[in-house]
């Protein structure tokens, strides 16, 4: 008995009344702390891989930015390479024009003779003709979007395209040069009949007029003739360069309108057109012109119209550059 009285303790009665208040204070905080503990031990976790996540997004910046400066420096290199590149081709264009141009030029002139006609013929004229049109298509298409065209007219494209036109002109005076250019050059002519629809009035005079020379020239052989007479829209555009402020341009205008007239079988397929759109009154005006050669063809055109003699005769125009 001695000994079970010695597993007790004697307690006095207010400090066991104490401690149980203690230990139920501690029964009704010890949830709330440990779901502060938990709240706390989640929160660091949390901090932790922001933490993490932080230093491997400021390491992902720190190689994209790496990569954003080495991508611009290669654009600056780049960008001086291509104004480089782009005055090197600028350079390059230049001396082609010029090069070109001068050729051209000496083209033009040898092609006065008509032997010389004879040995380009015997050559492959076919690559030329065609580089001429594409240069005259590009050189005008390009010049009808700038606000001033007239300022290009001192240029070295202007005299290139001169050129060009001057030997198709002169191939063309030739017997058999326009019989070539009327079997064999189907695209280069109607290039130059659509060049002249989009050349406004006043600019490039000197081009349209020979572009018209050497059209008139082709008109001369009779599949020529026919060809160019077929052509849609051939009376507007007369009609459209006989408005031209030109007086040059106007003649030759007139001298293509004549080779028309010469042939009653193609005036006959464009009579009725002819009454009921061509502006007969422009020719009246024309024909008082203080220009004498333009006033003598105007003259003579309506002395075509009115009796449709056609016993003159049509001589080519040669072109000197």
């Amino acid at each position: 008995f001695q000994d079970q009285l010695n597993c007790f303790v004697r307690v006095r009665k207010r400090d066991l009344e104490k401690l149980e208040a203690e230990v139920r204070t501690l029964r009704e905080l010890m949830p709330k702390f440990l779901y502060c503990y938990i709240v706390k031990e989640r929160s660091d976790r949390e901090q932790q891989q922001q933490r993490e996540d932080c230093l491997h997004i400021r390491s992902r910046l720190d190689v994209a930015l790496s990569e954003c400066q080495r991508e611009r420096q290669e654009k600056l290199v780049l960008k001086q390479q291509l104004c480089e590149c782009r005055e090197e081709l600028l350079q390059q264009k230049a001396f082609c024009t010029e090069l070109g141009t001068a050729s051209c030029t000496l083209l033009w002139s040898a092609s006065q003779r008509e032997e010389a006609i004879k040995d380009i013929l015997a050559g492959k004229l076919e690559p030329f003709l065609s580089i001429a049109g594409q240069t005259l298509e590009t050189f005008i298409k390009f010049l009808n979007d700038e606000a001033k065209p007239q300022q290009s007219c001192n240029s070295k494209e202007h005299h290139l395209v001169l050129a060009l036109a001057g030997v198709v002109t002169n191939i063309a005076a030739v017997s058999c040069g326009r019989d070539f250019l009327s079997s064999s050059a189907h695209i280069l002519l109607d290039t130059l009949l659509q060049l002249l629809y989009l050349m406004k009035p006043g600019v490039f005079p000197k081009l349209k007029v020979l572009m018209l020379m050497a059209l008139y020239n082709i008109t001369i052989s009779v599949n020529g003739l026919k060809l160019i007479s077929e052509s849609p829209g051939l009376l507007p555009l007369l009609s459209t360069l006989l408005e031209d402020p030109d007086p040059e341009v106007c003649l030759q205008s007139l001298r293509l309108l004549q080779s028309l007239l010469l042939e009653r079988e193609v005036m006959s397929h464009m009579t009725t057109d002819f009454r009921s759109s061509f502006p007969l009154s422009r020719i009246h005006h024309l024909a008082s012109s203080r220009h004498p050669a333009l006033k003598q063809t105007a003259q003579e055109t309506l002395e075509d119209l009115h009796t449709h003699n056609i016993s003159c005769l049509c001589s080519p125009a040669y072109v000197e550059f």
